[in-house]
């Protein structure tokens, strides 16, 4: 006997079939939603608020950075900071500094001196020049049209106001004309300015220069935080400046508001507050707002 071989038809999946695994695919599917919308929601809503928290954070570290290189007792408020209406912390920027060769009591050697290396800053008497003792930090970065200051008490203190005569030399700044870098191990740098006769000595000796007036401009109306710089020193606080180069740090600014302390003068430091609030509104339209407070303190050693 030949033998025979059977052959079995293929079968598939039948209609009945197929509808009924997508019926119980899509329930299982319903199921996990349930379970895995609100943890990714709430992922979502965590990135948003980080997002806006380091918005906030990181304006204020930039503002705390600035405010600690302001000229000692340079620091002044304007505006009504009422927390939601326009406020303003400007200050003189310091790009560098170091002490002066003083001449001593009954001495009168002025600029340019026989000897360049006897070339002190006279008090109380014109003078154009003077010599560092050692080298002065950053002077690559000193350009002409910066100023120097020496002994800033700030706003009140006739002769030691470094706003008072604005943009123009006077009272203790004077507009630096050049600088030249000394030479050998312990060199000593020299200065020229305008002729200016300074009228208050540094019980220390201590010189600034600064390049200009820097204003955090607050404005809740418009929700932003700016810093403005590159406009000229005047006498009086501008609110807001006008010119210069504007930097938005912030946006969806709703509360905002600066106040200075200079009263620590025993410890020769002053405290600046700050508080800022940002609000942004989440997908559904619902605004979420972060509120920080900080506060830096700035020497205030003249």
């Amino acid at each position: 006997m030949r033998p025979t071989c059977e052959r079995r038809a293929a079968r598939g999946f039948t209609l009945v079939e197929m509808i009924t695994a997508l019926v119980i695919t899509g329930i299982l599917a319903a199921a996990a939603a349930v379970f895995l919308r609100v943890p990714i929601a709430g992922y979502f809503d965590l990135e948003r608020r980080a997002a806006l928290t380091d918005a906030a954070d990181l304006a204020l570290r930039r503002l705390g950075r600035d405010l600690r290189r302001a000229l000692p007792n340079s620091l002044r408020v304007a505006g009504a900071c009422t927390g939601t209406s326009p406020c303003y912390v400007e200050y003189l920027e310091l790009r560098s500094g170091g002490r002066y060769l003083a001449e001593p009591s009954g001495g009168a050697t002025l600029c340019p001196a026989a000897d360049p290396y006897t070339d002190t800053l006279q008090i109380g008497i014109a003078d154009t020049c003077l010599r560092t003792l050692g080298a002065t930090p950053d002077l690559a970065a000193v350009v002409a049209g910066d100023f120097l200051v020496v002994y800033n008490l700030g706003p009140g203190n006739a002769g030691a106001d470094a706003w008072a005569s604005g943009g123009a030399t006077g009272g203790n700044k004077s507009r630096i004309v050049s600088v030249a870098a000394g030479a050998g191990p312990n060199p000593e740098d020299r200065i020229d300015f305008e002729s200016l006769a300074f009228p208050l000595a540094s019980p220390q000796s201590r010189f600034h220069i600064i390049s200009g007036p820097v204003t955090y401009a607050c404005d809740p109306a418009a929700g932003t935080l700016t810093r403005v710089s590159g406009y000229a020193i005047q006498a009086a606080q501008p609110a807001p400046p006008s010119g210069g180069t504007s930097a938005p740090l912030a946006t969806g600014v709703t509360a905002c508001s600066f106040t200075y302390d200079p009263s620590m003068a025993a410890q020769r430091a002053g405290v600046v507050s700050v508080r800022m609030e940002l609000t942004r509104s989440d997908p559904a339209g619902t605004p979420e707002r972060v509120s920080l407070f900080s506060q830096f303190h700035v020497s205030n050693v003249p």
